[in-house]
C-alpha cells in the first residue's frame, strides 16, 4: 500500500472517530443508539472505495478492541463486540464494500437517484439488518421487535446518506480520489 493510501486511511478513520464524539442518542426502545458515526462509514466507502474504505472501518474497529474510546459516547474495548451494538459494527465492516458493488450496477438514467438508493440499501439496510440478527440473539429480543424497532433509524439515516453522498460528489469533483462516484 502506498503512503498515499495509507494517509486517506488514516484520515478517513480520524473522521470517523470524529464523529464519535458527538454523543448517541438513546431511543430506549432498544439499546442502541442514535449516533452520527454512520455518516463516516459510508463517507469512507463512497470516497475511498471498496479496499480502502473497509481498511478504514477495519481501522476503527481495531481501535475500538485495543480498548481506545473511539465509538460514539467514548466507548471503547473488547466488550463492545460481544454487546448489544456489535452487529451494527460488524455491519459497518462490510459497507464500503456494499456500497462500492451497489455503485457498478447503478443504470445511467436517474444515476443520482439510483446512486442515493444503492448507498441507502448498503449503508442503512444491510447494516441494519445485520444489526437486527446480531440484537435478536444477544438481546432475546423477538426478530420481528427488534427489526420494528430499526424504523426509528431509517429518517436519520436517511439524511445521513443524502450528507455523505453530497459531501463525497463535491470532494470527488476536487479529484480527491478515484472511484466509483467520478
Amino acid at each position: 500500500m502506498h503512503t498515499k493510501d495509507l494517509t486517506l486511511v488514516s484520515l478517513m478513520t480520524a473522521i470517523i472517530i470524529i464523529l464519535g464524539l458527538i454523543p448517541g442518542i438513546p431511543l430506549g426502545v432498544i439499546p442502541v443508539p442514535i449516533v452520527l458515526q454512520n455518516c463516516g462509514i459510508m463517507l469512507a466507502g463512497l470516497l475511498l472505495g471498496t479496499k480502502r474504505g473497509t481498511l478504514a472501518v477495519f481501522l476503527l474497529l481495531l481501535l475500538t478492541a485495543l480498548g481506545l474510546p473511539v465509538l460514539s459516547g467514548g466507548r471503547g474495548g473488547l466488550p463492545i463486540f460481544i454487546g448489544p451494538t456489535a452487529g451494527y459494527l460488524f455491519g459497518w465492516l462490510v459497507t464500503p464494500a456494499l456500497i462500492n458493488l451497489g455503485l457498478k450496477f447503478v443504470p445511467q438514467r436517474g444515476r443520482i437517484l439510483w446512486q442515493l438508493l444503492s448507498v441507502w440499501v448498503a449503508g442503512v439496510l444491510c447494516a441494519d439488518l445485520i444489526g437486527t440478527v446480531w440484537l435478536t440473539f444477544q438481546s432475546h429480543i423477538p426478530f420481528l421487535t427488534a427489526l420494528v424497532s430499526n424504523l426509528a433509524f431509517l429518517p436519520g439515516d436517511t439524511l445521513k446518506v443524502i450528507l455523505a453522498y453530497t459531501v463525497a460528489k463535491a470532494l470527488s469533483a476536487q479529484h480527491f480520489s478515484q472511484n466509483a462516484l467520478l
